[in-house]
């Protein structure tokens, strides 16, 4: 991977790689649509007690992939949810799995658009909860327009919801996770050439190229706090979702962890941000 100061061909970049692998995920393991079909809930154990009851609420999800995540929120509950994707083959896919579920489009909308245009894209003016899963804001080089355009789709009384891989992983080696070997303030973009997919390394691929973007902590939360709404709680977490590091371990509960004979670092965090009513 290598960092480069331009990268205009970002998004037409990033939405051929996402569009070639949505048919890699559903097939994976990683995924496991199978399950999913059975359970219909494959949302991490702290977004869930975080986020809290969200029965009767409505829910934008952005940067929602296929929409797992999305109809897992469904399924707790909530009287409707929106998700919204750049890749129009994970919006075609959504709405299928949606629709084999009997989620209707009352129930369950998916919109095929860029997340910068959301406001305008989406159905509703405004939603009690907007989401934002994890491995989203990497593939996006405005972290202050993002804000503003998923700020302004908050109700009053509402709130945002993101979970995110913590920015610090990002300037340390890919080995031991010990060593700073990245800038952890660049503004620069990483672009990458690598085939396969996080699901599948050796998966034969064409579409390889990859633009992503860093953005520290307090990037983000100055961002979201620049926008009106008030800052509920920043949470830092000791645990991931896939093997960052080759010294990770993964645990009984899906998580993977350093050993707990040495320090920890934060893998993860999750943020909300609330409107008054």
């Amino acid at each position: 991977m290598r960092r480069i100061t331009g990268a205009e061909d970002w998004r037409e970049a990033n939405r051929a790689r996402w569009d070639e692998r949505v048919a890699i995920h559903t097939a994976s393991d990683y995924y496991d649509q199978d399950r999913f079909r059975r359970v219909r809930d494959v949302l991490r154990d702290f977004e869930v007690a975080e986020v809290g009851d969200v029965t009767g609420r409505s829910l934008l999800h952005l940067q929602c992939h296929f929409g797992q995540d999305t109809l897992s929120w469904a399924h707790r509950g909530a009287a409707r949810v929106v998700g919204l994707d750049f890749s129009e083959a994970a919006i075609d896919t959504a709405r299928a799995l949606a629709a084999e579920l009997g989620y209707g489009p009352d129930r369950a909308a998916f919109v095929a658009a860029d997340v910068y245009d959301a406001a305008e894209a989406v159905p509703d003016a405004a939603y009690d909860i907007v989401y934002t899963g994890i491995g989203a804001l990497n593939w996006l080089p405005d972290l202050e327009r993002w804000a503003d355009t998923a700020a302004s789709l908050v109700a009053p009384g509402g709130f945002l919801y993101l979970a995110e891989f913590h920015p610090l992983c990002d300037a340390l080696d890919d080995e031991t996770g010990s060593r700073i070997v990245h800038d952890y303030f660049s503004r620069d973009a990483w672009v990458d050439e690598a085939p396969g997919t996080y699901t599948d390394f050796g998966a034969p691929t064409v579409n390889n190229r990859s633009v992503e973007w860093q953005h520290p902590l307090g990037d983000v939360v100055s961002a979201l706090a620049a926008t009106g709404l008030r800052i509920d709680f920043l949470h830092e977490h000791d645990k991931t979702m896939f093997q960052r590091f080759t010294a990770l371990s993964r645990h009984d509960d899906g998580y993977h962890r350093f050993a707990a004979d040495r320090p920890r670092i934060p893998l993860m965090y999750s943020l909300r941000a609330g409107r008054p009513s």
